[in-house]
């Protein structure tokens, strides 16, 4: 089925993204309802109506490998634990990101004044996740503290559930891109005594 994306007004032979307001248009004859959204891969498809509201929400969404399940006191427990995996990385004075991959702890430092969060290979903190942009988010790191950047994202940046385009950071707020979730810690005293568990990996 052939078709085009046109940002005209909503109509006969249009259908409507709820997830991010797209319009799309496709020629006639119209046999069947477009499958997926071309500006966000949404399945939430619907004919547009000249009498339909155009605004749509959207929310933080809900990461597929957030660390932690259960009740809201278990959730609560178990994210305090895994918090304390990944500060018991730490082991000199700095600011880092930890994050989740494939079942370990990941750090990573914050040495330099700019570091890419993304799915280009030439990312300091790569997803490989089509919810992920190529150019996600810049983690900024300057006099006057750290901060979190937009970089021109689809799906958007997310701070402690809210969506931002820029924001300052503070010790343990949750960064969301895509479906991953990042935690910002800030240790001025080094990290825990004891060792950490073989399961934990530190990169840099």
């Amino acid at each position: 089925m052939e078709s085009s994306i046109q940002g005209t007004m909503p109509g006969i032979g249009s259908f409507r993204c709820q997830e991010c307001g797209h319009t799309l248009t496709v020629n006639p004859p119209i046999t069947e309802l477009p499958r997926v959204c071309p500006n966000c891969d949404s399945h939430e498809l619907v004919r547009a109506s000249l009498f339909s509201p155009t605004h749509f929400t959207r929310t933080a969404p809900a990461p597929a490998a957030a660390p932690g399940a259960g009740t809201d006191d278990a959730l609560v427990d178990e994210r305090e634990t895994w918090l304390e995996s990944a500060r018991a990385l730490i082991d000199e004075p700095g600011e880092y990101l930890a994050y989740e991959e494939d079942g370990e702890v990941k750090l990573v430092a914050l040495t330099r004044e700019w570091t890419r969060v993304g799915r280009s290979l030439a990312a300091d903190v790569r997803f490989d996740d089509p919810t992920v942009s190529r150019r996600h988010a810049l983690i900024v790191r300057q006099a006057d503290g750290v901060r979190v950047l937009d970089d021109r994202s689809l799906n958007g940046v997310f701070v402690n559930g809210e969506r931002v385009e820029w924001r300052v950071l503070s010790d343990r707020d949750e960064i969301v891109v895509g479906r991953h979730r990042l935690r910002f810690l800030s240790d001025s005293l080094g990290g825990a005594t004891a060792e950490p568990d073989a399961e934990l990996q530190t990169t840099t």
